[in-house]
């Protein structure tokens, strides 16, 4: 019983700070949020993108391989690199994605060629991870 009106009151209160606060936090239109215009793919071991401000950055698909930010991927990024560990055959041919596809009006999904895909990359992790393009 004790557990139930802690619950209902917890509820009450998300739901109060969440109508006050939304208006607050939210972008007023989805134009004044950070988006991207437009993706280059190439078959070159890169990508470029040109966000909604209008500035342009190139992707390494390694730099983006290596800072995916799924749970896996960031487990595997602390631990301490094992000197006699041998590479699978699979892990000696180059990464590409094979598909990029967006996630709602937040990120992006990348999937690569040996079928990972469990890493979402925000807009700001993106854009943060890009070489300025020189015009």
């Amino acid at each position: 019983m004790r557990l139930r009106i802690v619950a209902a009151v917890l509820a009450a209160a998300l739901v109060a700070a969440c109508a006050t606060s939304a208006t607050n936090t939210l972008p007023q239109t989805k134009r004044d949020a950070l988006r991207i215009d437009d993706i280059a793919l190439s078959f070159a071991p890169d990508a470029a993108i040109v966000w909604s401000d209008g500035m342009s950055r190139r992707y390494r698909w390694t730099d983006l391989r290596k800072n995916c930010p799924c749970a896996g991927c960031n487990e595997e990024r602390e631990k301490p690199p094992d000197p006699f560990r041998i590479l699978k055959p699979s892990e000696l041919v180059p990464l590409k994605p094979v598909k990029i596809e967006p996630i709602g009006f937040y990120a992006y999904r990348i999937t690569w060629s040996d079928g990972h895909d469990a890493g979402l990359f925000t807009l700001e992790k993106l854009r943060s991870l890009g070489q300025p393009v020189a015009d």
